[in-house]
């Protein structure tokens, strides 16, 4: 993938409706900011029980977006990157029915998972205990199938996704269809979605076992054999990911929203330069995503016996800052008080979770586009997004909070924003500038500061972060000459450029 930041959305909520739509937005208002996009579940339907991630046909664009050929004509402009559901898939998918009312006689019989083919002999309360689940409840849902037989199903997140038996010859040859039909598509990058549970066995965690990485290498090359790249979703203790990013193209850098967000509330950078200095450089920096904000990246193992990168207590601290700064509305969306597959994490925008104050909001932006790896930027947090209280009364769905509709009307408002425009000029420095194709080097001379350098050749880039002051700043190589200035700071008073310069 081309090292420039990247829009991650959903085509039907940010851009009016369609893949045109999307392209249309990519080469106007926000022309020269993004590099490439990772464009949310697109598949049939987009609108079932988990926002698309729950696919009845994987390899079927929902016609409301577009077709297979819009998906290629974005791909012909910028990288496209899309998901591919591991882990499950819908119970109105073709396959479930057909196995539903054949059983054993249908061609898709061991493509899904069940109690009783983990534990065949029963579970003991240890064997149960011990599963790594994102939601509270155990992983099972009761179910007749059309020929009246009670059984229980494995679903890792909601009743309606039914996991799949991802070594079994049918769930391998699903797995492959959908990479072939994406590379089709030209699509660059996948995202292995929830890829930790795929694998399950009886006696374990089922979470992220040493099948389970092999399982990551082996699709990682059917991926390369397509020239697509991998980005691997975990969420939980860093360690997991430092492993990951070892054997695969990308991982998501999870730890840095809670550290920025304990940096930016305690003026203290320490924890974060910490993490800087350990983390894998081939990581996609996020702030935000469709989901929550991590906990669990930051703290310790789930046996307490591997440190986390914030002590328990400033975890405690950074949650309550979160729920006093977005008034509440993150704690009526988080944890059991709202429909949440994952109670771990804090359902919040960004923006929210920073008071909506402009300064903090672009420090903390411009921290995630000078780091190593490629930024990717969340529709709801390019656009300084609020909290949509309405649309979680509305589904009862926590992480609806920060996954808002946008009108065209809201849209082009949004737009107009100061801390967006200054947002989108910084976007335009990591997008242009020769500097991030260098070399990185991090100096802290006290825990309120940090200076993030890129350098090649005569060409460099240096962000200067004061957390006592609450300012950043950018000095960056005039394009094709040797001399220096301040080209952005993170004043949304001047649209992030400084007087003088152009953006």
């Amino acid at each position: 993938m081309k090292n420039q930041p990247q829009l991650i959305t959903y085509v039907d909520r940010l851009s009016g409706g369609t893949l045109g739509d999307l392209q249309r937005l990519l080469d106007g208002p926000l022309k020269g900011a993004f590099g490439g996009v990772h464009v949310l579940p697109f598949f049939h339907p987009i609108d079932g029980a988990d926002a698309g991630f729950d696919p009845i046909d994987h390899t079927q664009v929902d016609s409301r977006l577009g077709t297979w050929d819009d998906v290629a004509a974005l791909a012909d402009r910028v990288d496209v990157m899309a998901d591919v559901i591991v882990n499950h898939i819908s119970r109105h998918s073709p396959q479930f029915v057909d196995w539903d009312r054949q059983g054993d006689a249908s061609p898709y019989a061991g493509m899904f998972l069940t109690y009783s083919r983990i534990f065949p002999q029963g579970a003991h309360e240890s064997d149960l205990l011990a599963l790594s689940t994102p939601r509270p409840s155990l992983p099972f849902t009761r179910h007749t199938n059309a020929r009246g037989e009670p059984i229980l199903l494995w679903t890792t997140f909601t009743s309606d996704q039914i996991d799949i038996d991802v070594r079994d010859p049918a769930g391998r040859r699903y797995l492959a269809d959908v990479l072939t039909r994406l590379q089709s598509a030209k699509v660059r990058a996948i995202r292995l979605d929830a890829i930790g549970y795929a694998i399950k066995q009886a006696g374990t965690s089922c979470f992220m076992l040493p099948e389970t990485r092999a399982f990551i290498a082996e699709i990682t090359a059917q991926a390369h054999a397509l020239d697509m790249e991998v980005l691997v979703e975990v969420h939980g203790h860093y360690q997991a990911q430092l492993d990951v990013a070892r054997q695969v193209d990308w991982v998501y850098d999870f730890a840095l929203p809670p550290l920025v967000l304990h940096a930016l509330y305690t003026r203290d950078a320490a924890p974060l330069r910490r993490w800087i200095e350990m983390r894998p450089p081939n990581a996609i920096t996020v702030l935000d995503t469709h989901d929550g904000i991590g906990v669990a990246d930051v703290a310790a193992d789930r046996d307490n016996r591997a440190p986390g990168l914030l002590p328990q207590d400033a975890i405690d601290a950074l949650l309550e800052t979160i729920h006093r700064r977005s008034r509440d509305a993150s704690r009526l969306a988080s944890g059991a008080t709202a429909r949440n597959l994952d109670t771990s994490q804090i359902n919040c925008t960004f923006y929210d979770a920073l008071g909506r104050r402009d300064a903090e909001y672009l420090v903390a932006r411009a921290i995630q586009c000078f780091l190593p790896g490629i930024p990717q930027i969340y529709y709801v947090g390019l656009l300084a997004g609020t909290n949509d209280l309405d649309l979680l009364r509305r589904t009862g769905e926590g992480r609806d909070v920060n996954r808002h509709y946008y009108t065209t009307a809201e849209l082009q408002s949004a737009l107009t924003q100061p801390v967006v425009q200054s947002l989108l000029s910084l976007l335009h420095i990591r997008n242009t500038h020769a500097a991030f194709d260098g070399e990185f080097h991090l100096t802290a001379t006290d825990v309120t500061r940090l200076a993030l350098v890129w350098v090649r050749g005569a060409a460099s880039a240096r962000l200067d972060v004061d957390l006592s002051e609450m300012r950043a700043a950018v000095t960056c190589t005039a394009e094709g000459a040797g001399t220096t200035g301040t080209t952005w700071c993170s004043s949304p008073a001047t649209n992030g450029v400084m007087q003088g310069e152009s953006r």
